[in-house]
């Protein structure tokens, strides 16, 4: 490297998608001030690869085959504070978007956007900026005021996605029947929900819930 050229931005991809690896190669290799170091298919060789390349940047994926994208972001800022890493996800939910975000990550990027967005995401990261697309924002700023499921209500409603009945429910949580529906009538006021279905349906798009 001459002394004029710029050290490039060093990037770590986490994704369980060949298809998706290839094509981030294929978009980095072209940008003169990246290279893709490092790449897993799994959170913990995620982590294990952060290690190991001390990437600049780390694009990771929310679902992981052996955990979630948020966990491995917060094993990585335990042991690494300084870690910068952008979500690259399929997923918009307000609740999923705001977890990612008190685990650390510094933007939130839908892999629908073009890839010029994502390259710019990179290099305000780099930077030390946080990039958050406007969707994003907006998805975020709708449901900044509603309250949130308490985690029992969040386990019941987990539960209910699953297919159990009430009495089911009651039995696997150690709750009475009785119990398990007033939790569903608080679950279904605060998601706005009509039924278990809808509540089932929101819980999913929001990232409160995941099947």
């Amino acid at each position: 490297m001459s002394m004029s050229e710029p050290a490039r931005i060093r990037i770590l991809c986490v994704d369980d998608h060949p298809l998706l690896r290839e094509g981030l190669e294929l978009v980095l290799g072209n940008q003169a001030d990246m290279q893709l170091v490092a790449h897993a298919a799994n959170g913990q060789d995620g982590i294990g690869q952060f290690r190991e390349h001390r990437p600049d940047v780390t694009l990771m994926d929310l679902r992981l085959p052996d955990m979630s994208g948020i966990d491995a972001i917060v094993a990585i800022r335990k042991e690494f504070p300084e870690a910068r890493i952008v979500v690259l996800t399929t997923f918009e939910g307000d609740v999923e978007i705001q977890r990612a975000l008190e685990a650390g990550a510094r933007a939130y990027i839908l892999k629908s956007l073009p890839p010029k967005e994502l390259v710019e995401a990179i290099r305000q990261v780099h930077a030390g900026k946080k990039r958050i697309p406007a969707q994003i924002a907006a998805q975020l700023a709708e449901h900044m005021s509603d309250e949130g499921l308490t985690a029992r209500e969040t386990e019941v409603l987990r539960k209910v996605a699953e297919g159990n009945r009430n009495r089911d429910i009651g039995e696997r949580l150690f709750i009475s029947e009785d119990t398990v529906k007033v939790h569903i009538k608080h679950i279904m006021e605060k998601l706005g929900a009509g039924d278990r279905t809808q509540a089932v349906a929101i819980g999913l798009r929001r990232g409160i819930i995941q099947l």
